[in-house]
């Protein structure tokens, strides 16, 4: 005798109000979730999409703005006196007087954008970047939250990573590959959640190579080294997808089971493919110079910017670059001029690389590249007179390609660096403009999850238009 399904005990019990109760449930996850045969396969965007795929460059730790990207001469000339108004109500830690940076800026391209020497060769690509000197990550002052709150819009609860909205959003243009694809990501601070899809179908997650503990030239895909004759695991594949297909159609729909099918598949069909997107002998001796590859200490994180032009150029329509938590790792509660600098000359010659390379094959204009951090650091000085403390009341990021205006900067804070003084944009504003450049309308990209419709910008969010070229 075969064992009844949950819903066929929920259909006999109760005069059947617990299958009606369920039929209900199932209805409103059909809202949400419309079976398709390949939930992965390309979708049309809402509107003519400004870029096709998303390169982003996660700073993991906080990069301070005041050294990087904000100059603020005030806190130079205020250099160790008390700040003259009042610090926020929400801080991580106890902050003394105000710290001048020890760093000079310049103004770089023919726009004039002044970045600090940290990054030189970044700042030689500042005709192609956007940067945007008014973020604001609300009160989320530990490290947590913060990555939680920039990398799934929500610093407290499991929701849906930016990544696997954009694929649950568009598709993906190569089946050989993984969708979206995190590169050395923190194994702390919010962990998969923070490329995970939540209530999302399992297909939209994404997939991680190496963590933050590994060094990167050890990462790799895992299982994709055949174990066995590619026929033989065909021929298993084959036979494991006839027993899960009969199983749903006994069971009903099952989203996790349908992921995992097409799991299985995806691990079957990238023993050929991914091998050689990782293989990097395939670039020319100048490529891999370009992106200081074989030489330290750029060669890591060389490594991971070339992989990514690679994967964007394959069709994987999402890759974040992670630069994180604890081998690389942008803290500097003390300690500012070592922690900035060597993070900086690990990250300046590959990003820069990445710039001028995905220009030089025509992929810049499709392609956007997001240079982040959680939050930024506070211009007064912590743990005596070479550290900062978080910062996410004012912070800067920037952007380049997919359809962002280079060569310009957006938004500025007060004339200490502590407060956003004009164009606030917020993490839902930052996320709302992502999606639209890649032609989606944030407040229509919805899932239907526990009697709502949620979005990744929740009920907030304005497309910043004036950095949309």
């Amino acid at each position: 005798m075969i064992a009844p399904t949950r819903r066929e005990l929920l259909q006999r019990l109760a005069c059947g109000f617990g299958g009606m109760a369920l039929a209900g449930l199932l209805a409103e996850e059909a809202m949400g979730d419309a079976p398709s045969a390949d939930p992965l396969a390309p979708k049309r965007p809402h509107f003519p999409a400004k870029a096709k795929r998303v390169i982003f460059l996660f700073m993991h730790g906080g990069v301070s703005h005041v050294d990087t990207f904000d100059p603020k001469p005030r806190l130079a000339e205020l250099n160790g006196k008390p700040l003259p108004i009042a610090k926020p109500r929400f801080e991580f830690g106890g902050t003394g007087n105000l710290l001048a940076s020890p760093w000079k800026f310049q103004k770089h391209g023919t726009c004039g954008t002044e970045i600090s020497e940290l990054f030189p060769l970044i700042g030689a690509m500042a005709d192609d970047l956007c940067v945007i000197r008014s973020m604001n990550g609300g009160n989320e002052v530990s490290h947590g939250p913060a990555g939680l709150r920039l990398n799934t819009g929500d610093g407290v609860f499991n929701r849906p990573s930016l990544g696997a909205w954009t694929l649950y959003g568009l598709g993906t243009e190569n089946h050989d590959l993984p969708g979206f694809v995190s590169l050395s990501p923190s194994l702390y601070h919010g962990g998969a959640q923070c490329y995970g899809s939540a209530f999302l179908p399992a297909s939209y997650q994404g997939m991680r190579v190496g963590d933050g503990t590994t060094p990167f030239g050890n990462a790799s895909l895992a299982n994709t080294t055949p174990a066995d004759d590619l026929d033989l695991q065909r021929l298993q594949l084959d036979l494991l997808a006839k027993s899960n297909r009969d199983h749903l159609a006994h069971a009903g729909a099952d989203a996790r089971l349908e992921a995992r099918i097409a799991t299985f598949e995806l691990a079957f069909r990238m023993q050929a493919s991914a091998p050689k997107v990782f293989d990097l002998a395939a670039e020319s001796p100048s490529t891999r110079a370009l992106y200081g590859i074989g030489e330290e200490p750029t060669d890591e994180y060389g490594r991971q910017c070339l992989i990514a032009r690679r994967m964007v150029e394959a069709g994987v329509r999402f890759v974040q670059v992670n630069h994180s938590y604890p081998r690389n790792y942008w803290d500097a509660h003390g300690d500012l001029k070592k922690n900035h600098s060597t993070n900086a000359k690990k990250v300046d010659r590959p990003v820069a690389g990445l710039l001028r390379d995905l220009k030089a094959r025509g992929l810049l204009d499709e392609t956007l590249v997001i240079f982040g951090t959680e939050f930024g650091r506070t211009p007064a000085s912590q743990g005596g007179t070479d550290g900062r403390d978080h910062h996410p009341h004012a912070f800067s990021m920037w952007m380049a390609g997919g359809g962002i205006q280079g060569g310009m900067t957006h938004g500025t804070t007060d004339e200490f660096g502590y407060y956003v003084a004009e164009n606030k944009v917020t993490i839902p504003d930052f996320h709302a403009t992502i999606l639209h450049l890649l032609g989606l309308d944030h407040t229509k990209l919805t899932f239907r999850h526990a009697g709502r419709d949620f979005r990744l910008t929740d009920v907030h969010g304005e497309v910043v238009k004036a950095i949309i070229a």
